[in-house]
């Protein structure tokens, strides 16, 4: 493959609605858009999202990062190529995963178009096989916000939630009486409290305080508090999600010794592409930890086809899938049809199943 064309763009969509949680909130994405086109015409996209909260990336970060680049990323011609770029650049990666996601997804599926296979071929493994099944997100908008989007998500068929904890308490528990309260047999609920307690003992007794019954807590305390959430997760009785807190492979010596501890919540534009994300996925399997196959708020279906890789291989391990939102979301996608749930939050499309590279149709 020789490459023709490589450039950066960033993305704005506006929101159906306002999305809340602790660390931010958003009405549009923030995201980055990479256009890869080879010699004879295929055109590859990749999309990453730079989050200053998570990696401490911005969009203008993201294409000065591009802009230094560009000209090397020029002479990648096969895959080995792009390996081997990624691994002599680690620590430049891991300071810029976001905008390397969408460089590297872009050259994934032009590879895959310039050899007629889809990208998870293309990386060595077997065609999609599904099905996909993913968690209804719940954010902190007013109660009758919330109200409404829970009648809609219980109406569909979901089962398995994620709540955003907010901090104002009696909202708090207004939201997990109204999930209580829906009856529904299997529910299952995790928290996401997005980095909001310093003590363990704050977010204990603040847990408690919910009165309800949760399968995991995502980042209930500072970035990188270990320790403070290895008591909580002894003392709640439920495992991490580690999120914010695990950016990269080299953090696993961190967490492996006690693996019923933890969870990890992979989002491949948080880890720096589908290739690092596998392998932190395949890392986590041999140490016995579960996976999240997680998403930004905000992503198009181009980041969710690029999660379906890592969430097909690592089935084993996978108890929850986040995203496929597409345009219950966003004003409209760039692919047509767009990748998103349906009822029961199954992946409502496969149309896309074994066409080379991404296998998606653009819309814009």
């Amino acid at each position: 493959m020789r490459m023709r064309s490589l450039t950066m763009t960033s993305l704005e969509i506006p929101f159906r609605q306002v999305f809340t949680h602790a660390s931010a909130t958003r009405a549009k994405t923030e995201a980055v858009l990479v256009r890869a086109e080879s010699a004879r015409g295929l055109v590859g996209m990749g999309e990453g999202c730079p989050r200053q909260y998570v990696t401490g990336e911005t969009v203008a970060s993201a294409q000065e990062f591009f802009r230094s680049h560009r000209a090397e990323w020029m002479t990648c011609s096969s895959m080995d190529d792009l390996q081997t770029w990624g691994t002599a650049h680690a620590d430049l990666i891991d300071r810029n995963p976001a905008a390397w996601c969408a460089v590297e997804t872009a050259c994934l599926d032009l590879l895959g178009k310039e050899l007629e296979q889809p990208i998870e071929v293309v990386l060595g493994g077997t065609p999609l096989s599904g099905p996909f099944r993913y968690s209804a997100v719940l954010g902190g908008e007013k109660f009758s916000s919330f109200e409404k989007q829970l009648r809609q998500y219980l109406a569909a068929g979901f089962i398995d939630f994620k709540l955003k904890v907010m901090g104002d308490l009696e909202a708090d528990r207004e939201r997990v009486a109204a999930l209580t309260a829906a009856g529904t047999p299997g529910l299952r609920v995790r928290l996401d409290a997005n980095n909001r307690w310093h003590r363990v003992d704050e977010a204990c007794e603040y847990i408690q305080s919910l009165q309800g019954s949760f399968t995991a807590l995502e980042e209930p305390l500072r970035v990188g508090d270990y320790e403070g959430c290895r008591a909580l997760s002894r003392h709640c009785g439920v495992p991490i999600i580690l999120d914010e807190s695990f950016v990269n492979v080299g953090q696993f010596p961190l967490i492996e010794g006690e693996p019923s501890l933890w969870i990890l919540n992979i989002r491949v534009s948080k880890m720096g592409g589908l290739l690092r994300a596998c392998t932190v996925a395949a890392r986590a399997e041999a140490a016995g930890i579960p996976i999240v196959v997680g998403a930004q708020v905000g992503e198009t279906s181009i980041l969710t086809r690029v999660a379906l890789v890592v969430a097909d291989r690592y089935r084993d391990i996978l108890i929850a899938q986040e995203g496929a939102v597409g345009t219950h979301l966003l004003e409209y996608d760039l692919c047509e049809p767009p990748l998103m749930f349906g009822r029961g939050g199954c992946l409502a499309d496969t149309v896309f199943y074994g066409r080379s590279g991404l296998g998606l149709s653009f819309a814009r």
